[in-house]
């Protein structure tokens, strides 16, 4: 009786209070989405989109930078990416394809640079009229004259650094990288700079090569490979630095993680010990015993 005449002063009735909260469900749930967070890994990268067109071209692309986000929901996925220098991307051309008879074709480097979205250096080669990007060699300068085949010959060949020739025409011991999976679908193994793989051993028409995880990979025969060892060395053993570069590099730092007191995720400050002195022992004689006859 008292809730009824409550109702009754508030001129409210039980029927608006339930409209009241049905549409306040319904405006939470049409703003807040049930959208699934996606997952880091599978391939997917959260550091940047490159927007590709339709040609080949040699034109730095332009790039859309996620820092972690997924690009759909906006969500973070990747916390550890945020910041960075923002990089033009070159397009690199991973097929080196060549004539499968005859002689090999020759390929002129122009120019050997860095490129701020991979570790290895590239280099811009010139075929005819034709300009494209590829991966560059250790030791590999502009004016070098490089050669691509895809002819498997009776005898292995001997190439040089840069030069790309399917696994089967390589010789034994021969250091290469930019390995196809399949003949004619482009390098897809060993990319990063100072990397490089070695070939063991020949079954039929299987080539075993030891990657850089030293693990052995059996290719098929026909499929391309370059020689020699990718450029910049040296990246794997240089230090960062210091916090500013790391966050040039486009690493965002996990704050809120080390705690003083404990150490957790650091170091822990602790006081200094106490002074420890350090003395000789003083030998002193010692004293002479005296046995008497009464207790």
């Amino acid at each position: 009786m008292a809730l009824n005449g409550l109702f009754t002063r508030l001129s409210i009735t039980p029927t608006i209070i339930f409209n009241r909260a049905l549409h306040r469900s319904a405006v939470n749930f049409a703003s807040k989405p049930n959208i699934q967070k996606p997952k880091p890994g599978f391939g997917i990268s959260y550091r940047r989109i490159v927007h590709f067109p339709e040609e080949y071209t040699v034109k730095p692309l332009e790039v859309t930078n996620l820092a972690g986000r997924d690009p759909v929901s906006g969500r973070v996925v990747a916390k550890g990416i945020g910041g960075g220098i923002k990089h033009k991307y070159h397009w690199i051309e991973w097929l080196r394809d060549g004539p499968s008879e005859g002689p090999p074709q020759q390929e002129k480097v122009i120019q050997v640079m860095e490129d701020g979205c991979r570790t290895a250096h590239i280099a811009l080669v010139a075929v005819g009229e034709q300009l494209k990007y590829i991966l560059a060699t250790e030791n590999m300068k502009a004016g070098d004259i490089i050669k691509t085949s895809r002819e498997l010959p009776r005898n292995p060949v001997r190439a040089n650094e840069g030069d790309a020739y399917v696994l089967g025409a390589l010789p034994i011991g021969t250091i290469v990288h930019c390995i196809e999976k399949e003949p004619g679908r482009g390098g897809l193994y060993i990319h990063a700079a100072g990397t490089s793989g070695t070939i063991l051993r020949k079954q039929d028409d299987r080539v075993i090569v030891q990657m850089p995880s030293k693990h052995q990979f059996s290719f098929d025969q026909h499929c391309m490979a370059v020689v020699g060892r990718l450029s910049n060395v040296q990246h794997g053993s240089t230090p960062i630095g210091s916090p500013q570069r790391n966050r040039w590099l486009g690493n965002r730092p996990r704050s809120g993680l080390w705690q003083r007191k404990t150490g957790r995720h650091g170091r822990k400050i602790k006081p200094p010990k106490p002074v420890k002195e350090i003395r000789m022992n003083d030998k002193k004689p010692l004293q002479p015993i005296q046995f008497t006859m009464h207790p």
